[in-house]
């Protein structure tokens, strides 16, 4: 017997069975799924079905005497085929508007935001990767603020916006902002932000930027903000560590957790392993052995496309929590947050 030859009555037992681990985490018996079937079996018969299903290698047995636990093939063949996806309601969509969504952020802040939110409902670790490579730039304006502040407004040709506030001198007027954002835009366009902010501190250095003095106050306000972003490496967001501690069952656990927790603090494979997937433009789930940054781990990562208006990949969202995590809930909550993401940003 093969896996696809798995007949109604031993996915319904298997279902079943990984639906208890995902809820309690503890390995599941017989009698305990004698009681949740629609048609009454023995113990035995499921026993049996359970035996066979071991040598499938879905299944497996902490101890002799103990129930049984899924193996990682055995949670991805679940997720794969027995898993039912529903919708969030309207107020756990409305909830995730609520924690995200605020006008006059920067992508930053979006995705910061994104992070705490995915974290916070999924009670796993959430991480959120910005674009890696920059997008070259077609447009820079600002708008003025008051009160010695200005909104500089940078767009990307994937259609990105990109909003910051900067500190400038009272003395500055709206004329000059816009003085400002012209020259700014005849020097970024078709270059990254890195490119233009170096070319822009050689040019003011060498004082051939042909500006007055109160505009050069502008370029450098921005300058001063933009090259924190220099070189282009893109960024890795990871909030909620602390959840994967309340996963923790028994004290061999931990060990797991704590290898996460090392892996997630370097962040570099954790940043390849979510570019790799950027070429796909659907939830991809990554559980346990299956990747081999998760081999001594113990756990999953359930990953996000999130894109611009031309419905380019630029990033990706993701949960990263025990194999028994409740993906039916996580996979809808991590989908239409990508997609609020999306949409704020194309705004």
């Amino acid at each position: 017997m093969t896996i696809s030859d798995l007949n109604q009555r031993s996915n319904e037992i298997f279902k079943k069975l990984v639906e208890s681990y995902v809820e309690t985490g503890e390995p599941v018996g017989s009698r305990t799924i004698s009681q949740q079937l629609s048609n009454m079996l023995s113990p035995a018969t499921i026993r049996n079905i359970m035996s066979d299903l071991e040598d499938e290698g879905l299944l497996y047995s902490p101890h002799v005497s103990s129930g049984r636990l899924p193996t990682d093939k055995g949670m991805q063949y679940f997720v794969n085929g027995l898993l039912e996806v529903g919708d969030l309601s309207k107020s756990e969509q409305a909830r995730i508007d609520s924690m995200i969504e605020e006008k006059n952020q920067n992508v930053e802040e979006v995705l910061e935001k994104a992070t705490q939110a995915i974290s916070g409902l999924s009670n796993c670790a959430g991480i959120v990767m910005a674009p890696k490579t920059e997008s070259t730039l077609c447009h820079i304006e600002f708008v003025h603020l008051g009160q010695g502040r200005a909104l500089a407004i940078i767009i990307n040709q994937d259609d990105v916006v990109e909003n910051r506030i900067i500190q400038i001198p009272n003395i500055i007027t709206p004329t000059t902002l816009i003085q400002a954002g012209r020259y700014l835009s005849e020097r970024a366009f078709g270059k990254t932000l890195s490119e233009m902010v170096i070319n822009l501190k050689e040019e003011l250095a060498r004082d051939k930027s042909h500006l007055d003095a109160v505009t050069t106050k502008v370029v450098e306000a921005g300058l001063a903000v933009w090259s924190k972003n220099e070189g282009g490496k893109g960024s890795l967001i990871v909030r909620g560590q602390s959840h994967l501690l309340a996963s923790i069952q028994q004290m061999n656990e931990l060990d797991r957790v704590r290898e996460l927790f090392s892996m997630l603090d370097k962040k570099e494979s954790m940043q390849q392993l979510l570019t790799a997937t950027l070429n796909a433009n659907c939830i991809q789930i990554f559980i346990g052995s299956e990747n081999k940054l998760f081999s001594k781990a113990g756990c999953s990562l359930v990953v996000a496309p999130y894109h611009s208006k031309k419905q380019k990949i630029i990033g990706a969202l993701g949960v990263v929590g025990p194999t028994r995590m409740n993906y039916s809930r996580v996979i809808p909550m991590l989908d239409y947050t990508a997609k609020l993401v999306s949409k704020i940003l194309d705004s």
